[in-house]
């Protein structure tokens, strides 16, 4: 039996949605059939969400969800399994992320909050190259100085997309854009959502799509993280008690998809109006997200970690050129701004630390890189390779080791098994070697390290850290 309630009222808001898109995009057809008009650059429909796990998209693996128009894209387009938010160096994991992937650099090679607008960037680089470049998304935690360079620019007024209407306001502009423009060179739209990041407000016929105490936990639920990786008491920890319950992690995992349904809703008008406007056949979709989310997996409940609940995302390519496939190859975030040149056409800036992922999308090459490495503020430390991931705690001078093809949910650490002693030794000279590269000075080993036990905080202690929240 489904655990998704079929309530009237919120079935017709998704069916209209999919109608919509299938009726006007073919949904169903090789993306072959649509060719970009010969000598034109494609346009660059660009659509990035807030904190969306990489297994939020039903066509891809997940069938408690629902989400129609990102199946679409999954299912006509190609899809990166590997991709992933390079980091953070500060709890607003968001933050660094929109600065990476509009620099296309790791957040290491500049000073402060924001990366330089004066350096090579995703809309300085497409104007240049003769796009019409349109942002609209959220203000907070965001990529402010880079941001002003697009033609058009604007923010969600007070939030509104997060607490009313997911996604209802920048895709009713974004749909007068289309419907309205009479400049006639191609188009970079770059949509930065502010969902389904909390406050999770999602109208209730979305609500009722699911039945909440059906929801299936994280494979990887945990009562309590059973240690202190650094992180353990910030703001996003303390939007559930210690221990976690399985009825608190439905609650808020009930909450998180009916926003991500809802957004997709809108998500499946825009490329309905696509269709509508004769625009699908030469406009590459792109579509991702800031990064991940834990709730409730491994005991904790926010990004700040570099499990792969929390550093992987969905990274989605279809339109023009894009052909029907999947690859496990090993990509980032700060990947997409080169390989957004190289599918219009445009020259690779020089002095990026990402990589064009064109060559995979097309088949010539099955990978970009042979290993990823990922870092947290100066807490956490990680890299993977296609099979092994190791994770490194410096300040409490713990290592973690997981198999992702026999545990992809991160739950057999393997880090005092004797057989892998000399795969981790080599895992952790590789690490060190690619973050110096990157330009990471932070330390692996910290002397001495501090005691890596965690004790839930209660009482006073626990008041006194929900009090600047209560007051909001």
């Amino acid at each position: 039996m489904s655990i998704c309630r079929q309530g009237q009222s919120a079935s017709r808001v998704i069916v209209a949605g999919l109608a919509v898109w299938v009726a006007s995009a073919a949904i169903g057809l090789p993306a072959a059939q649509g060719q970009e008009q010969p000598g034109r650059k494609p346009n660059i429909l660009f659509i990035f969400t807030d904190d969306q796990r990489a297994d939020t998209i039903a066509a891809l693996g997940n069938p408690a969800i629902q989400t129609p128009a990102l199946d679409s894209l999954a299912r006509r387009g190609f899809v990166f399994s590997n991709a992933y938010c390079f980091g953070s160096n500060c709890p607003a994991v968001c933050l660094p992320s929109r600065n990476m992937l509009l620099s296309g650099r790791t957040y290491f090679r500049w000073e402060g909050p924001q990366a330089s607008a004066d350096q090579p960037n995703l809309p300085v680089t497409l104007r240049q190259a003769g796009y019409v470049t349109y942002h609209h998304g959220k203000k907070g935690n965001t990529a402010l100085k880079i941001q002003e360079k697009f033609d058009v620019n604007k923010y969600v007024a007070d939030d509104a997309d997060r607490r009313s209407e997911p996604a209802l306001a920048i895709v009713n502009e974004a749909i007068d854009f289309l419907r309205n423009r009479k400049d006639d060179r191609p188009f970079l739209m770059y949509l930065a959502l502010g969902n389904p990041h909390d406050p999770r407000v999602a109208p209730q016929s979305y609500l009722d799509l699911y039945e909440g105490n059906r929801i299936p936990l994280p494979k990887n639920f945990l009562p309590v993280h059973p240690f202190n990786n650094g992180e353990m008491v910030i703001r996003d920890e303390l939007l559930a008690g210690w221990p976690r319950t399985e009825g608190e992690i439905r609650r808020h995992v009930h909450e998180y998809y009916a926003v991500i349904t809802a957004m997709d809703h809108q998500i499946g008008r825009l490329l309905g109006v696509l269709g509508d406007l004769g625009l699908e056949k030469d406009t590459i979709v792109i579509f991702s997200s800031d990064n991940g989310l834990a709730v409730g997996s491994h005991g904790l409940m926010g990004k700040q970690s570099l499990y792969e609940h929390s550093t992987k995302v969905p990274l989605l390519f279809a339109g023009p050129g894009i052909p029907q496939g999947r690859s496990d190859a090993l990509a980032y975030l700060l990947d997409v701004f080169p390989t957004i040149c190289q599918l219009a056409g445009v020259d690779v800036p020089a002095g990026l630390d990402g990589l064009g992922l064109k060559p995979v999308i097309e088949g010539r090459q099955e990978k970009v890189r042979n290993h990823a490495v990922f870092a947290y503020r100066d807490l956490q430390r990680a890299i993977r390779g296609s099979r092994f991931k190791l994770i490194r705690y410096p300040k409490i001078g713990k290592t973690q080791l997981f198999d992702l093809r026999s545990d992809p949910d991160e739950l057999r650490d393997l880090s005092d098994d004797a057989r892998y002693q000399e795969r981790q030794e080599r895992l952790m000279r590789r690490l060190a070697e690619e973050l110096r590269r990157l330009g990471d000075e932070a330390p692996l080993t910290v002397e001495p390290p501090e005691d890596p036990t965690f004790t839930p905080p209660t009482g006073e202690a626990l008041e006194k850290l929900l009090a600047p929240f209560k007051a909001n």
